[in-house]
């Protein structure tokens, strides 16, 4: 068989890679469950008229079809009036969900989910077209108090912060209020909102005077609305003082209005709380729109600090619409982090480290395969205790089995006595293949050092 080309945009880590993606998911989700969020996942696939209804997301959606169709079966007419797709994120889904299971959930709902999603982009640096999301969401009946657009973004600077012993960069995270620049571009006289936010978010990419030509070309902007859009986008700050600078902009613009005002308001609140509890973590940025038109207060984007280049690894923001039954309205706040995104740097720029690739932590040495039944025993002994162990693949001379074990980062080494020439058993010994110090060991009571027990993840260098 020829070697296998791989698949641009769909990662595959080595054993020492996916050490280090759990580690990051096994934090993630120690911190999720201590600020009370219950862990759920949703499947695979939605309808695609569902995943379609909101946001410019229909280029990026796959589709699935069976490779030999069957006629419909009286069990699955949901499954074949529509096409199905492979979910782009974990919001829509998780909309649905709600509705489906709104009599059987206490609100406001606090949840976690870590799934993969699929998305038909372009791989480049950090995006990829599979790949893990983590996402944490608030959703009320009817209604959700503003305080949690305030707290869910102050969990994510903790989760993200419990990583920085790890050598993980400081995190900043860039808020914005929908309310603020839908109130400024209506104060503007601008109708097409969604066109202009479409605009302002590709500014990182294309820079302002592309986005200028945007929004007279998209949104039927006049030049001075388009120049009025971009100062309102270069306010940035850590503290309420952007809320005056805003203000100050508005009034010269003629574009203040109520919502304008709200918008204000809240997100004032925000960065004041924030500069509170997380000083210098976030930082009001009038230029992050977020693509998806779901979006109706705040928005956020999260950067690691030294690594802009990268792009967000944690957005989202809060949605009033995106669920209801025709009765009641679901609204609800969640950010969603990038897990693919941050590992991929992680790895690539050698800021983290496994300790080792393997969960072993002995070697069980093979004497003979006639008593290879001995070492089979001491291993059950020891991984009856919570010991990870594995046996030697042959009897080989020692030395064999000693480089065995430092190829795949095993650090111990035991050797299983001998009975002497009165049937008496030997005493058993463990080798520390780093130091070449060797010791009697019983393996009903010897434990590795704790450090050594499993693989770590550490800062490199």
């Amino acid at each position: 068989m020829a070697r296998p080309t791989p698949l641009s945009g769909f990662p595959e880590w080595l054993p020492d890679g996916r050490i280090v993606e759990q580690h990051v998911l096994d934090v993630l989700r120690r911190t999720f469950e201590l600020h009370g969020f219950a862990g759920i996942e949703t499947r695979a696939v939605e309808p695609l008229e569902q995943l379609l209804r909101k946001g410019e997301t229909s280029k990026e959606v796959y589709v699935l079809r069976r490779l030999h169709d069957e006629p419909a079966g009286a069990d699955e007419p949901a499954d074949r009036q529509g096409q199905l797709g492979l979910h782009f994120d974990l919001t829509v889904p998780f909309a649905r969900y709600v509705l489906e299971n709104a009599g059987r959930l206490a609100f406001p709902f606090r949840r976690y989910q870590i799934q993969k999603v699929w998305r038909g982009e372009r791989p480049q640096d950090g995006r990829f077209r599979e790949f893990v999301q983590a996402d944490i969401d608030v959703v009320g009946a009817g209604a959700l108090p503003y305080h949690y657009e305030v707290e869910l973004p102050l969990v994510m600077a903790d989760a993200l912060g419990a990583l920085r012993d790890l050598g993980v960069p400081p995190v900043r995270i860039l808020v914005n209020n929908r309310k603020v620049a839908e109130g400024f571009y209506r104060g503007l006289g601008l109708e097409d909102v969604e066109a202009v936010l479409r605009g302002i978010d590709k500014l990182d990419k294309v820079g302002p005077e592309a986005v200028a030509d945007l929004l007279v070309a998209e949104a039927g902007a006049t030049p001075e609305q388009a120049a009025a859009c971009l100062e309102l986008a270069a306010v940035h700050g850590g503290d309420a003082s952007v809320v005056d600078r805003v203000r100050e902009l508005a009034e010269r613009h003629g574009a203040s209005t109520e919502l304008l005002e709200e918008g204000l308001r809240e997100l004032g609140a925000l960065v004041t709380a924030a500069a509170e509890r997380a000083p210098g973590v976030l930082v009001a940025d009038l230029k992050i729109a977020r693509g998806l038109d779901y979006y109706t207060g705040s928005v956020y984007e999260t950067v690691l600090v030294g690594h802009e280049d990268l792009g967000s690894i944690c957005s989202g923001g809060r949605y009033d619409t995106l669920a209801s039954d025709g009765t009641t309205t679901y609204p609800g706040v969640g950010l969603s982090i990038g897990v693919s995104r941050l590992v991929s740097r992680l790895l690539s720029a050698g800021l983290v480290r496994a300790t080792r690739s393997v969960p072993t932590a002995v070697l069980v040495a093979v004497t003979s395969e006639e008593r290879r039944t001995a070492s089979d025993a001491v291993a059950a002994a020891l991984r009856a205790r919570g010991i990870p162990t594995e046996v030697a693949p042959s009897a080989a001379k020692f030395g064999k089995q000693i480089k065995h074990a430092d190829r795949r980062g095993i650090p111990f080494v035991w050797f299983v006595g001998d009975a002497d020439e009165d049937g008496a058993p030997a005493q058993d010994e463990v080798k520390d293949i780093r130091s070449g110090e060797q010791t009697p060991v019983d393996a009903a009571t010897w434990t590795p050092p704790a450090e050594d027990l499993l693989p770590r993840v550490v800062a490199a260098g």
